[in-house]
């Protein structure tokens, strides 16, 4: 579980991403890639100590891989007769 806040920020913005991505038709290869590139350039950056980039990619990663994430919900149709 992440406690760290900036982590948790961005956790949020990978895991948004991603969910836009595959809307947009990515795949998993395309999105680990993006997920790669995104932790190198924090690793890159220093923004973040190198343990809670460890762990955020441990998250990112589980969050990927769980099908949930990335079912569409169903659309309700409109009410015309109200």
């Amino acid at each position: 579980m992440l406690q760290d806040t900036l982590t948790i920020r961005y956790y949020q913005r990978m895991t948004d991403a991603l969910v836009d991505l595959w809307n947009r038709g990515y795949r998993f290869d395309d999105m680990r890639m993006y997920i790669d590139g995104y932790l190198a350039a924090l690793r890159h950056s220093s923004v973040l100590e190198p343990y809670l980039i460890h762990r955020l990619e441990e998250e990112v990663g589980r969050f990927l891989y769980d099908p949930s994430n990335f079912e569409k919900t169903p659309q309700s149709e409109p009410d015309y007769y109200q």
